[in-house]
């Protein structure tokens, strides 16, 4: 059965290294590709936000590994869900750029005591019908 995870974590390092998030981006294409997991990721005032899709299993383990991950801390699971289709079907990662505007929104949410996960993912959508092709 598909799945949706959507998460956010502090970051450790910095996120605003191109080199950073391209060499995490790269790793998280393959091993997404490899596991059949699609999904995108966002950066933005020291955090992560990622919104993941595929088999339960295969989430588990990414989940696992993000556990280990000297990159990330404190994660947090906004949501998990059963889904009947991917909704970032076109990306193994895509990389979404967050605007201004897009990052208040976040930092309002993440103050609250349960943030949406279907706000980030509709910002994560957002964001990558600003941005050119991040296949």
């Amino acid at each position: 059965m598909l799945e949706e995870i959507v998460y956010a974590s502090t970051a450790r390092g910095s996120t605003e290294s191109l080199l950073v998030m391209a060499t995490l981006l790269g790793e998280a294409q393959r091993n997404n590709a490899r596991d059949g997991l699609t999904g995108a990721l966002a950066a933005h005032d020291g955090r992560f936000y990622q919104a993941l899709e595929g088999q339960g299993q295969m989430l588990d383990l990414l989940l696992r590994r993000l556990a280990r991950d000297p990159r990330h801390a404190d994660i947090r699971i906004l949501g998990r869900r059963p889904i009947d289709q991917r909704a970032f079907a076109d990306w193994s990662m895509a990389n979404a750029t967050i605007t201004p505007a897009q990052g208040v929104e976040l930092n309002e949410m993440m103050g609250d005591e349960t943030p949406s996960a279907a706000k980030v993912v509709r910002l994560l959508h957002s964001a990558l019908a600003k941005a050119p092709s991040n296949h």
